[in-house]
């Protein structure tokens, strides 16, 4: 019973190095720009969250102080 464990402890092992060969990496200059399109969505994306926060913020506080 304990061998057919270890028979496929290496196989495994295989099939991840394997896998990991097919992995294509991107290059610096790709990498860069999906790196600068990621932040600067990011980015974007926290202003609209503010600004709106802040509108809700100021229209609730109209709202209770009438």
């Amino acid at each position: 019973m304990g061998d057919t464990k270890k028979a496929q402890k290496p196989s495994w092992v295989k099939g991840i190095k394997a896998e990991f060969k097919k992995i294509v990496w991107p290059d610096q200059k790709s990498l860069t720009k999906q790196t600068i399109a990621v932040v600067g969505t990011s980015v974007a994306l926290a202003l609209i969250i503010k600004i709106l926060d802040m509108l809700m913020t100021f229209g609730i506080d109209i709202l209770v102080t009438l």
